[in-house]
């Protein structure tokens, strides 16, 4: 199997990196500036010390033969360029595997390419880039799930799970990956709209009076929204995640509220929030914390782009 990595930030970068060093065949598809970080290697800094890895890299453009599979690693706010960058390398056979924020990209991806194309992916992976391009793995968690939308065990994806099993990382192949990609949203979004609302850690918002209420509080609105949109989460992933985020022995925050630190860069509020009350149908009178997060959310990015 060959396989095309868009995209080489923390978690394209890390998984990618975890492959080519297990002497799978990948090539990475990215940007001229960051091939030339990579023109040397990929670097991954752990609690083992640093690596770094030989990776092939190519640009958009370049001439190659269709891959087996594309795995999707950008931002949401990156999707529709890198949509057209990897299209000429899909063939009828093709497997496309994102593992993306939300569903708005699966929407996407099956109106340029067919849901045929497209399977499930959830990522988990504590990681992030240094100025230097290295990506440094926090070493919390590293899993990849994925599986065919209608859970259905197949030849592609069976050898799909081969090339990706063994390779320094939790990979598993899922029956049910439509509610993992759903539970990951619930989890995402829940601990987005707090961090963001809060600018804290959950830590920092669970040991303030009235904070943990705040967290059971949006949490359960989190709930309802996925509930109307899709349908009910177990109680056992409820409690689960609501333990997670009320540990005041933990510091969690976001991706959305580690990107609100860092002025000009896009958010993916829209993805994380916004379509998930747009699914649910609801706005401020039903969800009115979710939608406080997501106008907190907007009026920063209205003040950025100004």
């Amino acid at each position: 199997m060959r396989m095309l990595v868009v995209g080489a930030g923390s978690v394209g970068g890390y998984f990618g990196g975890m492959l080519a060093k297990a002497g799978r065949d990948v090539t990475f598809l990215i940007r001229p500036a960051r091939a030339r970080q990579l023109a040397n290697g990929l670097t991954i800094v752990g609690s083992d010390g640093e690596q770094t890895i030989p990776v092939k890299t190519m640009t958009a453009g370049t001439a190659a033969d269709a891959f087996d599979a594309i795995f999707l690693s950008v931002k949401a706010y990156q999707l529709s360029d890198a949509i057209t960058d990897f299209a000429p390398y899909v063939s009828g056979e093709t497997i496309i595997l994102p593992v993306l924020n939300g569903m708005k990209h699966m929407d996407a991806l099956r109106e340029r390419f067919g849901a045929r194309h497209v399977i499930g992916g959830v990522a988990r992976v504590f990681a992030s880039l240094d100025p230097d391009g290295r990506v440094l793995d926090q070493g919390i968690f590293h899993d990849l799930t994925y599986g065919e939308w209608d859970g259905a065990k197949t030849e592609r994806t069976a050898a799909l799970d081969a090339f990706l099993a063994h390779a320094g990382f939790n990979a598993r192949l899922s029956a049910e990956i439509e509610r993992e990609m759903w539970e990951k949203w619930a989890q995402l979004a829940s601990l987005g709209a707090i961090t963001s609302l809060m600018n804290a850690d959950t830590k920092e918002i669970a040991l303030a009076d009235g904070g943990r209420d705040f967290i059971v509080a949006l949490f359960h609105e989190t709930v309802r929204a996925v509930a109307a949109a899709w349908g009910p989460l177990s109680d056992q992933f409820q409690s689960t995640v609501l333990a997670w985020l009320t540990n005041t022995e933990s510091a969690l925050t976001s991706s959305l509220y580690r990107d609100l630190q860092v002025p000009g860069r896009p958010l993916e509020s829209d993805e994380i929030l916004g379509d998930l009350l747009r699914r649910a149908n609801g706005g401020v009178a039903n969800y009115p914390l979710l939608s406080a997060a997501l106008t907190r959310l907007r009026v920063y990015e209205r003040s950025q782009a100004e």
